[in-house]
């Protein structure tokens, strides 16, 4: 059921309404996960910032290196629950699901991270 209670205190743009080089970014997201995070939008409303947020989000993700993408993000879902932040979790959950290939490991991470990390070392 959607709520029209806003996410933020601030202004939230519309897709529509983000400067070009913004709502590239938001749509290429939209396009490789399927949806757009919340978080982008609310971001936007500052463009300078989120334009920071994105180019320090490509240098640690997008980067090729010793690590997968799946592996990159299993970082965040476990740094996200033990920083207890639900939204990061759900986020970085369903990403996962999508580059990892394998949903029940997405969710085992989500849902316990502690017990998932014990059973992987």
């Amino acid at each position: 059921m959607a709520s029209d209670k806003p996410i933020s205190r601030f202004p939230i743009p519309r897709v529509d309404e983000l400067p070009e080089d913004l709502r590239e970014m938001v749509l290429n997201v939209q396009e490789k996960t399927g949806f757009i995070p919340n978080v982008f939008l609310a971001l936007a409303h500052r463009p300078d910032e989120c334009r920071a947020f994105f180019a320090m989000h490509d240098a640690l993700m997008l980067r090729e290196g010793n690590l997968t993408k799946a592996e990159k993000e299993m970082i965040v879902v476990t740094v996200s629950g033990g920083n207890e932040c639900h939204y990061c979790v759900v986020a970085h959950g369903a990403i996962l699901r999508i580059v990892a290939k394998n949903a029940l490991l997405a969710d085992q991470l989500a849902i316990n991270y502690r017990k998932q990390i014990r059973h992987a070392v």
